[in-house]
């Protein structure tokens, strides 16, 4: 995923599946990224795609949040893998976000974000659901920010 523009969002679509995928490089440690990544009740506050996120990040928990893409839907999700403090994912049915945070030489993190969305009646409903681009670029320099003003 290293070829990812740095920052903005690509997404490829296909028959049965969307991929959004975003990647940028984070002036402070992964200790600090996962710290944000995981505690959700601060969600709202670093991220503005987030309307709320409830429930605990958490190994095999339940969490539901709204995001500004759609205020009025509430995302019921599973949180998948969790191992501190590379790598975080989340879900439904549909999809799966995965989080990565890779250590630099420098100290520094290098985080992507990747979500592919699909399955056999996608198509049917693909065009409904708004693109990913913007709320990923988004999250991602948020993300930036909070935690270059954390470490």
């Amino acid at each position: 995923m290293s070829e990812i523009s740095d920052g903005t969002a690509t997404t490829t679509s296909k028959t049965f599946s969307r991929e959004t995928r975003v990647a940028n490089t984070i002036d402070a440690p992964p200790a600090t990224v996962w710290g944000l990544l995981t505690d959700a009740k601060s969600y709202p506050v670093w991220n503005s795609t987030i309307v709320s996120l409830e429930g605990e990040i958490a190994p095999g928990s339940k969490i539901k949040l709204v995001s500004t893409l759609d205020p009025s839907r509430t995302f019921n999700l599973k949180v998948k893998e969790f191992q501190a403090p590379t790598k975080l994912a989340w879900g439904d049915a549909m999809g799966t976000r995965i989080y990565t945070i890779t250590e630099t030489n420098d100290g520094r993190s290098r985080f992507e974000m990747y979500e592919k969305i699909g399955g056999p009646i996608f198509p049917l409903f693909a065009n409904k659901i708004p693109s990913f681009d913007d709320s990923f670029t988004q999250f991602a320099a948020d993300l930036k920010t909070a935690a270059e003003k954390a470490s």
